[in-house]
């Protein structure tokens, strides 16, 4: 009995020991998880002692103090986007469009960060939309379009005020999405429809201003060069005209002069004597051809005597004499 006794208490220190044994290791491995603390990249945990802020631990290996310390907030330090939801803003003009957007933020104080505000993320999405339904209300329906970024920036200036206690930094902040009703919807389709058509007609009418310009402006050169040119040919005409009477001029001098020569010279007057006298009846036989009436002359049978006065008018003539032509000497016939 006594040896059975002695191995069941030999078995039950053992097993004691193995329970011992099997807490201690417990015991350690809780002490270094909650001593050991390893903090990423771009993080920052914020350690309370018994409660209260002790301090913030940064990137790297770092031991508490067990029982005491604690990881109370854990906070990243990269810039993270916040989706903001849409909302009903009303413009100046009373006009209710739908606008949703996207908030950038980033943590610069970790501590402020806790214990500056229970939640950053709600808080600051709940400014941003309240800032954005007032700058929304200070302009016109057609002005939100093309006022984005001036938005954009009031938003952002409103935001970083109000969360520098909060150890936060709002870095941008963009309207994602403007929804106005449909009825205006298809009132702005209207409108720019109606505009393009405007533009249409517009470059169409400059387009016909400019082709009327280029045919004015051809029938212009046209005309000036149709003038230029009959100028051109009435000069030419003209300067052909006066060579062709200087020309007749010329030979109808010389033939005069010759025909002066001729008489001049021995039996010249003779000749012209007889050129009168042929010519002479040679008209008078064709006064009975143009007519009824037949002109008998006077003198009819003096042709020698009409043939010497026409010699004596040639003869006044050469001389220069001024009666030569008078009403008693008509002149001779012309020479054919």
């Amino acid at each position: 009995m006594n040896i059975n006794n002695l191995v069941l208490a030999a078995s039950d220190n053992e097993v004691a020991g193995v329970v011992i044994a099997v807490i201690t290791v417990a015991v350690v491995i809780i002490v270094l998880f909650k001593t050991a603390r390893v903090v990423p990249q771009r993080q920052a945990y914020v350690v309370e002692r018994l409660g209260k802020y002790r301090k913030t631990l940064e990137a790297g290996f770092h031991i508490l103090v067990p029982f005491f310390d604690r990881i109370a907030y854990k906070h990243s330090l990269k810039e993270v986007a916040v989706d903001v939801p849409s909302q009903m803003c009303i413009t100046k003009d009373n006009i209710a469009i739908e606008i949703d957007g996207v908030l950038y933020m980033q943590v610069l104080d970790a501590k402020a960060a806790s214990y500056g505000i229970e939640n950053y993320y709600f808080a600051s999405s709940q400014l941003a939309q309240t800032t954005l339904r007032s700058e929304i209300g200070k302009i016109e329906l057609d002005r939100t379009f093309e006022e984005r970024d001036t938005i954009n920036a009031q938003v952002i200036t409103a935001l970083d005020k109000a969360s520098e206690p909060w150890g936060l930094k709002i870095t941008r902040y963009e309207i994602a999405n403007i929804k106005p009703p449909k009825s205006v919807q298809d009132a702005l389709e209207k409108q720019m429809r109606a505009e393009r058509e405007r533009r249409a007609q517009i470059a169409l009418s400059e387009g016909q201003r400019e082709a009327q310009i280029n045919v004015a402006e051809g029938e212009k050169q046209d005309a000036i060069k149709r003038s230029e040119a009959k100028k051109l040919s009435q000069v030419n005409e003209a300067e052909g005209k006066a060579r062709e009477i200087e020309l007749l001029a010329t030979a109808t001098a010389d033939g005069i002069n010759r025909i002066a020569a001729a008489i001049q010279s021995p039996g010249g007057q003779a000749a012209v004597n007889l050129r009168v006298a042929e010519q002479y009846v040679k008209e008078f036989g064709n006064l009975a051809k143009e007519g009824n009436t037949l002109i008998v002359p006077q003198n009819l049978s003096d042709i020698g005597g009409t043939v010497a006065s026409l010699a004596k008018i040639l003869e006044g003539s050469k001389d220069g004499d001024p009666r030569a032509f008078t009403a008693g000497n008509p002149p001779p016939p012309p020479l054919r």
